[in-house]
């Protein structure tokens, strides 16, 4: 099987490039887990922000978190990255993650109904 592309949905390229060298390479070798079809180490179902959102739980000089969501054969859309600091997720980084999956839903829907003559 083929691994499935990354997308990188708003700024979390970003956000991942300014974990410290330990964690970002811990998350993109769990990204490419994900990618190949696997389950990454340690993950968590995100309900909160959507159906199919999963939590790469990242423990490297520090805890930080990678939210996507691999359940659409085209890709894996990283949805959002932040650094945790509390044992709940704040809610600023759940709307956040809320927001770009909803840019990727749409996204979906406009590409499909162009393939389709829609």
């Amino acid at each position: 099987m083929p691994a499935k592309p990354l997308v990188w949905v708003g700024a979390t390229l970003e956000r991942v490039r300014a974990f410290p060298a330990p964690a970002r390479r811990e998350a993109g070798h769990q990204l490419h887990v994900v990618q190949l079809g696997l389950d990454p180490a340690d993950w968590k179902p995100m309900n909160s922000v959507g159906p199919g959102v999963r939590e790469l739980r990242v423990h490297a000089e520090g805890e930080f978190r990678v939210l996507y969501v691999a359940k659409f054969a085209e890709a894996v859309y990283v949805l959002h990255a932040f650094t945790k600091r509390t044992q709940q997720t704040r809610e600023a980084d759940v709307g956040l993650a809320r927001t770009n999956l909803a840019a990727v839903l749409r996204y979906r829907r406009e590409e499909g109904g162009q393939r389709h003559g829609r």
